[in-house]
């Protein structure tokens, strides 16, 4: 008579759960691998000595990957350390101790002024069209009736002192949405300012921008190609906006109370 054992006392549930544990030890162990491609070796806090990756065993083997419209090849994981220079100190000898800047907080790639290492090249879309661009060249794209049209408008500050003028709205083809509006400055300096960072007074006819001082939109890092933004402009100009939350003036470095 059978009585559900396959040989002696192994039956069909525990093939099953064994089968289940091993697939699941595997899984972990090539997740585990997988997630070593970016941010390995890790390095001593305040040597900066290479840790290692642990082994053959505990690290993938490289990963090319082809990019889409002819934008050539990516290979994981990369090999070697990058070469930054961080424009500030360390305030205490530990490790996770913070860093105090030496220069221009805002263009120096520290705290929430950093930055990545993005890809010089723009963003695309599904088309492989280039995906931010002014609303001159995006003929199809129109500021909806009802909403106010901020070219023109006067920018403010984080000091309520006038930064310039929107001159351009530039769009996003994929999302449908405004990314940054185009300041010109008293002094003819052409800023990008991420629209998530503005506020419209629509009946004033001004923008608040209350993430760095009216000064301080001559200093913002440029793009190279007029009428398109690179990946790694757009992070550039997201941390000199966001870094002024805490560096645009000295009180906002201080504490509250």
């Amino acid at each position: 008579m059978f009585n559900g054992n396959i040989v002696g006392n192994i039956d069909v549930a525990s093939i099953a759960f064994w089968a289940f544990v091993l697939f699941f030890i595997g899984l972990i162990y090539y997740l585990r691998r997988e997630d070593r491609r970016e941010g390995f070796p890790l390095e001593d806090d305040l040597t900066g000595r290479s840790l290692g990756m642990g082994g053959p065993l505990l690290h993938a083997a490289p990963k090319t990957f082809k990019l889409p419209f002819g934008r050539g090849t990516v290979s994981t994981p990369t090999i070697g350390k990058e070469k930054f220079d961080i424009a500030g100190r360390r305030v205490s000898p530990f490790p996770g101790a913070p860093y105090v800047p030496t220069g221009n907080p805002l263009t120096d790639c520290i705290g929430p002024a950093a930055y990545a290492e993005r890809s010089r090249l723009p963003d695309i879309d599904a088309f492989g069209n280039n995906r931010i661009v002014p609303m001159a060249l995006e003929p199809s794209f129109s500021i909806a009736r009802g909403d106010p049209d901020p070219r023109g408008m006067t920018v403010i500050g984080a000091d309520g002192a006038v930064a310039g003028t929107v001159a351009e709205i530039w769009v996003d083809r994929s999302e449908h949405q405004v990314r940054y509006l185009e300041v010109v400055t008293a002094e003819g300096v052409h800023a990008l300012a991420p629209m998530m960072m503005a506020k419209v007074r629509k009946s004033a006819r001004q923008i608040v921008v209350d993430a760095i001082n009216a000064a301080q939109f001559s200093g913002c890092p440029q793009v190279e190609t007029p009428g398109q933004i690179s990946r790694y402009e757009e992070d550039k100009i997201s941390g000199y906006f966001g870094g002024g939350y805490l560096y645009a003036n000295r009180a906002r470095q201080e504490p509250l109370i």
